[in-house]
């Protein structure tokens, strides 16, 4: 997941077709897509030392393969649990599910927080409906370290999560937010309770 900084606002011209309760959060928010890498964003806090972001990803958006130039800490606040594909540059794969209940059934080894080391590629999508997280950064995000993952190179150098890889890469011409701002209307009354 990446952050924002006020020099590079996203295109509020595209969102996701939402469900009432995270729609209730993207106006609550006040969140905007997230250019290139998808979901929803809200940068809350920037100094020289360090940045954090509100970030929603609503199914079938997904956080795009990315890396960035510093440790990135992800935090879960709601809706449903979020699938994390890390690939190290020691050439290891693996995944990590961010969520409330370390002990469930049907997600089990859940953690309500995940540190990200710098240079790690990471991408991410929500097990369910929709996600709600935020993530922190220090140094702060800055976008000379911000580098979108190539499928068919990461396919390569990491062969035994090539699907996965598939799943969290746009090739040209993906939209990274699949529908427009008129999807955010739900026929329910958004201002309810999450």
């Amino acid at each position: 997941m990446s952050e924002i900084d006020a020099g590079h606002p996203a295109s509020s011209s595209a969102l996701p077709a939402l469900p009432a309760a995270a729609a209730a959060w993207v106006e609550r928010l006040g969140l905007e897509p997230l250019e290139h890498e998808g979901g929803l964003f809200r940068q809350m806090h920037l100094t020289e030392h360090s940045s954090a972001i509100y970030y929603l990803l609503a199914d079938p958006d997904f956080s795009a393969l990315h890396s960035l130039g510093s440790v990135e800490v992800y935090h879960w606040y709601a809706g449903d649990p979020l699938r994390l594909l890390l690939l190290h540059p020691d050439g290891r794969a693996e995944e990590h599910l961010l969520g409330p209940d370390p002990d469930s059934a049907e997600h089990p080894g859940q953690l309500p927080q995940l540190v990200v080391p710098a240079g790690v590629m990471q991408g991410s999508s929500s097990l369910g409906a929709w996600s709600l997280i935020g993530t922190t950064m220090s140094p702060p995000f800055d976008w000379n370290g911000f580098e979108l993952g190539d499928r068919a190179a990461l396919q390569k150098r990491y062969p035994a999560a090539a699907e996965r890889i598939r799943e969290l890469t746009r090739v040209a011409g993906d939209e990274a937010a699949p529908a427009t701002t008129d999807a955010l209307s739900t026929g329910e009354d958004r201002r309810a309770q999450p």
